[in-house]
C-alpha cells in the first residue's frame, strides 16, 4: 500500500532543499553545454529544469499554505 506524502515542515525544507541542490546542479550543466556551443545538449539540459522548478514551486506554495493556516 503507497505511503501519502507527509506534510511535516521538515519534510517540505528537505524536499526544497533537495530541490534547490538539484537545480544549481543543471544551471552547471547548462553552463558546461553553452561552452561547447552544443545546442541538443543545452535544449536538453533546460528541459531536464522544468519540472526541478515545479516541483520547488509546488513545495514553496504547501509551505506558504502551512504558514498561513497556522495564522488563522
Amino acid at each position: 500500500m503507497p505511503r501519502t506524502p507527509s506534510n511535516s515542515k521538515a519534510g517540505l525544507l528537505l524536499s526544497l532543499g533537495g530541490s534547490a541542490v538539484a537545480v544549481v546542479r543543471t544551471m552547471k550543466q547548462m553552463r558546461r553545454a553553452r561552452g561547447t556551443q552544443d545546442k541538443l545538449t543545452t535544449l536538453n539540459t533546460a528541459a531536464g529544469l522544468l519540472p526541478l522548478i515545479t516541483s520547488a514551486l509546488l513545495v514553496l506554495r504547501r509551505l506558504r499554505g502551512r504558514s498561513r493556516r497556522k495564522a488563522r
